[in-house]
């Protein structure tokens, strides 16, 4: 004969007699259970953790409405996810090498990083870029830079991201043109520019211009991509720097899809209709160390996202309501004591996100805390996605997790929390007046706060920094940008200016500030600066001039 006590009665017997005897005997570890977000966790999860979910409401299948458990029918059985690794340093020439390198090791996507100067939009021989050209990405001046970066790389054949924000319409217009030079058409062009200003006012701080004018340039390119780059993504809403700013799981979600609110907004307010762009928007997020908190924050986001539009901008297609999102392992997680630690981090990272069912993934390398990855490094950051892929077979099922007490008690936490917080940010007025007020920010730096004093009284372990430390750490040959690469590049740029039309670049810089003192899109116009070789710091400049800077406000 079968037990037969109800679930409630044998759950009670089991904690009050079997644990109850085990841990007077054998104390757990800790009086306290909690995902890195704060979120308790109960000794053990089973139905009554979830008794209200609805599989057809809360679950749905893969490809369909909610999208829990995935954009794709067929999740990775068609295809695996594409495997970028997030690359560029010191010339163009050097990075092209780079990309040529990481293509022959099997890598299906270009993820580019540009350098400090590229991103706040200075040429490399203005006065602030000193010292900083090259460094931590790639150093693009001119359209001359970006033919040389994809040099010998087919652009109808290979899909593109660009970690590019307030100078986005700018590069996204250098690659352009380079495509035409190749013969490619835009319409044949795939990729991504991340072009998420309202995260950078929040936690990176990469902005030119303040927000109206950076919400009119986000727009206009929605609408230029929407009539003539059908497969282009037009934004990637990044939660990934929110989080290694240092925000909770929830946060990140939560902070992610108000930004997202706000660019859909922006963009009806502008006239477009939401099913016309909705799917070419796409998200970034972080891959962080809670193996199983990661993989329910993965479908959290993506249910929560297709409810807010469906149910929010009331979104007629499918796609408008599909979370497409890239993801990257945690660069924050990475140490610099024993370095070799990070490969088994980025592992389980790298894991979490291909359980969680992302559409891209970026590999951080062993040795990043302490400087650019060398190519033996990125080769095993690639190596490892590749694994995962090829021989564990994880992506031969779809969302495998699901069903699990655990998982599906702590997704549903996690939307809820993350829903709590879009309502307060709506209470207030939206994301711009809460950045203005200072709430975002101070949420995120109580978190980080909160989890770097964890580590300091070792409440949380971080193996090789607060437990299982050694004397001496090995030695590694790092990878150092040499600082020839900026004269090089300095002398690169002096030339192009010398050999270039200059009245055709003042011509089309006119137009630019013309357009920018009007309502004109004004990504046709920048696409016509940069043909004729104006430079990124040039046509910045021009924008400065008429939108102003942004300054950050004391917080």
């Amino acid at each position: 004969m079968g037990d037969k006590r109800s679930l409630p009665d044998a759950f009670k017997y089991w904690d009050s007699n079997t644990v109850a005897k085990t841990v007077e005997r054998f104390p757990e570890r800790r009086t306290h259970f909690l995902t890195i977000s704060g979120l308790p966790l109960n000794r053990l999860y089973t139905p009554l953790d979830i008794p209200d979910i609805d599989y057809v409401s809360d679950l749905g299948f893969p490809g369909e409405y909610p999208f829990t458990r995935g954009v794709q029918p067929t999740g990775y059985r068609g295809r695996l996810w594409t495997m970028r690794q997030y690359s560029g340093f010191a010339t163009a020439r050097e990075s092209n090498q780079r990309f040529h390198f990481l293509l022959e090791q099997g890598q299906t996507g270009l993820s580019v990083a540009f350098d400090l100067p590229t991103q706040i939009g200075y040429d490399s021989d203005h006065p602030l870029a000193q010292g900083e050209v090259g460094k931590v990405g790639v150093s693009i001046s001119s359209l001359a830079d970006m033919e040389t970066l994809f040099d010998g790389i087919p652009l109808d054949k290979v899909s593109t991201s660009m970690t590019i924000n307030s100078p986005a319409a700018v590069l996204l217009a250098m690659y352009i043109a380079v495509a035409e030079k190749q013969g490619v058409t835009m319409e044949n062009l795939r990729g991504t520019v991340q072009n998420d200003l309202l995260k950078e006012y929040v936690a990176r701080g990469t902005y030119i211009f303040p927000p109206t004018p950076s919400m009119r340039i986000i727009t206009d390119i929605f609408k230029f991509c929407s009539a003539h780059m059908p497969l282009w993504n037009t934004i990637s809403i990044s939660g990934y720097h929110i989080r290694e700013a240092g925000s909770t799981a929830v946060q990140e979600v939560a902070f992610t899809l108000a930004d997202g609110i706000a660019y859909v907004q922006a963009a009806i307010d502008a006239g477009l209709d939401v099913d016309d762009f909705a799917s070419r928007l796409s998200f970034f997020f972080g891959s962080h160390s809670d193996f199983l908190e990661e993989i329910a924050k993965f479908r959290a986001a993506r249910r929560l996202w297709a409810r807010i539009m469906r149910e929010r901008f009331g979104a007629k297609n499918d796609d408008s309501c599909k979370m497409r999102f890239h993801t990257q392992t945690a660069g924050c997680t990475l140490t610099a004591q024993q370095p070799d630690n990070n490969v088994v981090r980025v592992t389980l990272q790298a894991l979490q996100a291909v359980l969680g069912g992302t559409q891209s993934l970026h590999t951080n390398s062993r040795d990043e805390a302490l400087s650019l990855p060398t190519e033996e490094s990125v080769q095993i950051a690639l190596r490892t996605q590749q694994i995962i892929g090829y021989e564990s077979g994880v992506s031969d099922t779809i969302d495998p997790l699901a069903g699990s007490y655990y998982i599906e008690s702590l997704t549903d936490k996690i939307e809820q929390r993350a829903s709590d917080y879009i309502k307060k940010i709506d209470d207030m007025g939206g994301v711009p007046i809460a950045i203005e007020k200072g709430f975002i920010q101070r949420e995120i730096h109580e978190a980080a706060y909160e989890f770097q004093k964890s580590v300091d009284m070792s409440e949380r372990i971080v193996v090789g920094v607060n437990k299982f430390t050694v004397d001496e750490e090995q030695k590694y040959d790092y990878l150092r940008v040499k600082p020839e690469a900026e004269k090089e590049q300095i002398e690169s740029l002096r030339k192009l200016k010398q050999q270039r039309d200059e009245k055709e670049v003042q011509k089309t810089l006119n137009v630019l500030q013309t357009g920018a003192e009007g309502d004109t899109n004004l990504m046709p116009l920048i696409l016509d600066a940069v043909k004729t070789y104006a430079t990124l710091g040039e046509i910045c400049d021009v924008l400065r001039g008429v939108f102003g800077e942004y300054k950050a406000a004391d917080l």
